[in-house]
């Protein structure tokens, strides 16, 4: 447990940053799978479409 008030403030901050980074996985995973359902599917459109949707999302997720 944290006893000094720098080391408090740090686990509250890796708490902060571990819901922001799961959530940001989460929403990549998410955008991801719909490009593979899109492309198992055989839809062309959907996949081109859905892969122009998560492009930006692995770009962010890569730069965070």
């Amino acid at each position: 447990m944290a006893n000094t008030a720098q080391s408090k403030k740090r686990a509250r901050q890796n708490e902060k940053r571990a819901a922001v980074n799961k959530s940001r996985r989460s929403r990549i995973r998410t955008f991801l799978r719909k490009v593979e359902e899109a492309i198992s599917s055989g839809d062309k459109s959907a996949a081109n479409a859905a892969l122009k949707a998560v492009q930006p999302e692995l770009m962010r997720g890569v730069s965070k």
